[in-house]
């Protein structure tokens, strides 16, 4: 590690290793402040997170993902693709369906991705002989994932607030591993969105009226996801048959059409949730809850409020 020549050697080792436990995607960014980070302030000054009282702690580490660890030199950002096998809006077209966003259908992946990321540092450690200090995130700390994954040259931030690939669209899920091994960063990726404003369009609350804003307030993946107490009213009528997210701003992305089907099961949808029907979990009772969504996102969510939103949703039908 004493000259650039190893650490780009060893940059590219890791990038594969990344590549063969599993992820799609790994690039490196410097231990910056992330493009656009400043609007992070304006947003919660705006109260644009709701109830997510979280978004306004930690504001600094946001900010600087310098902070997150003593002595971080560089970041591996990772992502993996979930493109479903289907198009997830098709099931808002039957009344009988229940719609769930392609990336609750099946396990959580936090838990995936987090085990993969601990299986690249264990090969890091034994690669250069020593115990690297790491710290690693799957959308669980306040770190600006898609802005370090734009720093890290996997894509651009798009008018949905979503990370798109020009390989992936807006397939991918995102993780991070922080290291105090000062790798050179890989060239971010430019703006690729251009005039078009299909994701702004097809938001069913004009939650992206604002093209690169989301008030998170309006939007049915908050609604159905992080809001408490009595389903929000502003959005009973556009629920349609959604019961966890929504997938409007990801499908129709236009950049979509280059993005292969996942291949890893981890991801495709489970028995229970390949075609579901809103009437087929309406008596779900707690155990048999935590049986069909073990180890999945929607179990996070809690059986209230899934029967919550499940309720709202047959009064759409």
């Amino acid at each position: 590690m004493d000259t650039r020549i190893n650490r780009v050697d060893l940059k590219e080792k890791l990038r594969r290793q990344a590549l063969l436990v599993g992820f799609d995607v790994a690039g490196f960014a410097p231990p910056n402040p992330p493009p656009n980070g400043h609007y992070l302030a304006e947003w919660l000054a705006a109260g644009r997170q709701g109830e997510m009282t979280w978004m306004a702690r930690h504001v600094e580490q946001r900010q600087n993902p310098a902070l997150m660890l003593d002595g971080v030199g560089s970041i591996l950002v990772v992502g993996t693709n979930y493109r479903p096998p289907d198009n997830p809006l098709d099931s808002l077209q039957d009344p009988e369906a229940m719609s769930v966003a392609a990336c609750a259908r099946n396990r959580d992946y936090h838990l995936v991705l987090k085990k993969q990321l601990h299986q690249v540092h264990q090969w890091l450690e034994g690669e250069v002989g020593h115990p690297v200090p790491a710290r690693m995130f799957v959308d669980t700390a306040p770190v600006m994932e898609k802005p370090l994954a734009v720093l890290a040259g996997l894509g651009w931030q798009g008018k949905n607030t979503l990370l798109v690939s020009r390989r992936f669209g807006c397939w991918l899920l995102l993780a991070e591993l922080f290291l105090t091994l000062p790798l050179p960063p890989d060239e971010p990726e430019r703006d690729h969105c251009g005039d078009c404003r299909r994701c702004q369009d097809a938001c069913p609350t004009q939650a992206l009226a604002l093209p690169y804003r989301l008030d998170a307030r309006q939007c049915l993946a908050y609604m159905t996801i992080e809001a408490r107490g009595a389903f929000p009213e502003r959005g009973r009528q556009v629920l349609g048959n959604r019961v966890y997210g929504c997938d409007n701003c990801v499908a129709v992305c236009p950049f979509n059409r280059f993005a292969p089907v996942t291949q890893k099961t981890d991801f495709l949808p489970r028995s229970e949730l390949q075609e579901p029907k809103l009437a087929d979990f309406v008596a779900l009772e707690e155990g048999r809850f935590r049986e069909i969504f073990r180890q999945s996102p929607i179990k996070r969510l809690g059986r209230e409020r899934f029967l919550r939103n499940l309720d709202m949703a047959l009064k759409n039908k």
